[in-house]
């Protein structure tokens, strides 16, 4: 098989969608398929899992290239040839793609990750939303399936008008992350560097920006025995900062691989705070180390939280639910290994092979279903 892979975002950005797309594109070279990609300009390595990489002109937004429409698009398909098109995240570029891809006849898979309209709501962009809400129409109605992670994102996409539409969710790295990491001698540095032998570390993961809503961990203040940890950076830091001064709180910066590994394994409890996430990548990682997930009760998060289960789903309308989760929690640690184990049970069957094995058999649905029509006409 033969895939075009273009994406909004890729290395060295990273981000949920650029692991997603790595993780698809090293598993296309693990079975033996090929493949070409496209992305904006980033200063992007030249190949990836032995696939030529191709970058197109980018702009900057919010620390983001964002790639724009080119005419090099068009030729790389047309010379490259697909069997199908991947768009990761279409925005711009991947709504050039699609088009080029259906003027040569090409089946294409768009993949759902970035609530661009609820973006623009919470920054009360009333007709940014809107135009938000029918640009994520025309891009996806114009490619032959769109793969959307939650429940939610389905329902999102069902009421801003677009159809053919499946659910497809993100692997975990369960080797990676793993509770038996806690064990190595770095974690256990790690942790007496953080917290009290007597203090219980509650972390967060993931960009420190507005949608992201970490102020709200205020509402942990004067919890007995709670340590606070951020790790990752964004555009929100002065202001979380701020909201956080006093606590006993520790910001370790963005941290990838098995230092991130490391962090995760040292924490007691992972608090999530924002409402936007289509899917909730931190969350499952969370689990894979055999940590209870406190997470708001909205988006990605309903799917992979099991209230009393393997975490706490919170209302976030509510002043003091997030605070009760994690006090609870706090207390307990027969509670947290419990919880932790659930979590780690849960997400065994989300490895990537198996995910992206998933996505090879939507890849073959387009490809058969473009196949009948061309045969019809």
């Amino acid at each position: 098989m033969r895939v075009a892979v273009v994406s909004e975002s890729f290395l060295p950005t990273v981000n949920g969608v650029t692991t997603s797309v790595v993780r698809v594109l090293e598993h296309l070279a693990a079975n033996g398929h090929e493949a070409m990609v496209v992305v904006p300009a980033a200063g992007s390595p030249r190949a990836y899992a032995g696939f030529p990489v191709h970058e197109v002109p980018a702009l900057a937004y919010r620390q983001f290239p964002v790639g724009l429409p080119n005419s090099q698009v068009s030729g790389l398909l047309e010379r490259f040839r697909p069997d199908v098109l991947h768009a990761a995240s279409p925005f711009l570029l991947g709504a050039q793609a699609i088009a080029a891809a259906n003027r040569l006849g090409v089946p294409s898979v768009a993949i759902y990750q970035t609530d661009v309209s609820g973006y623009a709501k919470r920054n009360r962009l009333s007709a940014a939303s809107a135009f938000a809400s029918r640009l994520t129409r025309w891009i996806h109605e114009g490619a032959d399936l769109t793969l959307a992670p939650s429940t939610t994102a389905l329902a999102d996409l069902r009421a801003a008008g677009v159809s053919r539409l499946e659910r497809w969710g993100r692997g975990v790295d369960i080797e990676r992350y793993h509770p038996r990491r806690r064990a190595h001698a770095g974690v256990a540095g790690l942790r007496a560097r953080l917290a009290r032998s007597d203090e219980v570390v509650v972390g967060y993961v993931g960009r420190v920006a507005p949608e992201k809503r970490l102020e709200r961990l205020a509402e942990l203040r004067g919890i007995p025995g709670l340590r606070l940890v951020i790790v990752g950076d964004g555009p929100a830091m002065p202001s979380v900062t701020r909201a956080l001064d006093g606590m006993p709180v520790d910001f370790l910066g963005a941290l990838h691989g098995d230092d991130l590994a490391e962090a995760y394994a040292a924490f007691d409890v992972f608090v999530h705070t924002g409402t936007e996430e289509t899917f909730g990548q931190t969350l499952q990682e969370a689990h894979a180390s055999g940590l209870p997930v406190v997470a708001p009760r909205a988006g990605g998060p309903i799917d992979l939280v099991a209230t009393g289960v393997d975490g706490i789903l919170y209302d976030p309308a509510s002043d003091s639910e997030l605070r009760e989760a994690v006090a609870g929690l706090v207390a307990s640690r027969d509670l947290r290994a419990r919880m932790g184990e659930a979590g780690r049970r849960r997400v065994l069957g989300r490895s990537w092979s198996a995910i992206c094995d998933q996505l090879l058999e939507h890849y073959g649905a387009v490809m058969t279903r473009r196949a009948l029509v061309d045969t019809r006409v």
